[in-house]
């Protein structure tokens, strides 16, 4: 899951930075690894990354921070009421919705690799938004009874 944080959202990039900042120190013997040292937070690959720099032909990322969450099982996804409810209809999660996301930041040492990565936990849909890329829905593809359209 890709995380989008505007720039402006001085608080969250707070507490995102403190987030990684905190993996870093309690990882530091995973990142020392055989050598005498601990490298840098600041030679380490992190998972906060600039949009306008790695992503400067989307809109999307434009004037924004974001993460890349991943989860090696599907996450828990609830509406935004005041008691959440699950929520099962797989097309009511896609690329676009605004969302508050549950993650956990952790150091990794692995074939040479050293960073900080971002675990992704549950979610939260907030509300809709604009769908994100070019892919067309299921439901839109095959919409026609029409069995002579099937190639359009």
């Amino acid at each position: 899951m890709s995380l989008i944080i505007p720039k402006t959202d001085k608080r969250t990039l707070d507490k995102i930075k403190a987030a990684i900042q905190a993996a870093y120190t309690e990882g530091e013997s995973k990142l020392k690894g055989n050598g005498k040292t601990d490298p840098a937070l600041s030679v380490l690959k992190t998972p906060l990354r600039g949009g306008d720099a790695e992503r400067p032909d989307d809109e999307a990322y434009a004037n924004a921070y974001f993460i890349n969450a991943n989860s090696g099982t599907a996450p828990g996804i609830v509406d935004n009421q005041q008691e959440p409810q699950p929520i099962t209809v797989r097309s009511e999660i896609y690329s676009g919705v605004y969302a508050r996301a549950s993650v956990n930041f952790y150091a990794f040492n692995s074939n040479g690799n050293k960073g900080i990565a971002c675990g992704l936990n549950n979610i939260q849909k907030l509300r809709g938004g604009e769908p994100l890329g070019g892919k067309s829905r299921a439901e839109d593809d095959f919409a026609t009874a029409d069995e002579d359209d099937f190639l359009s």
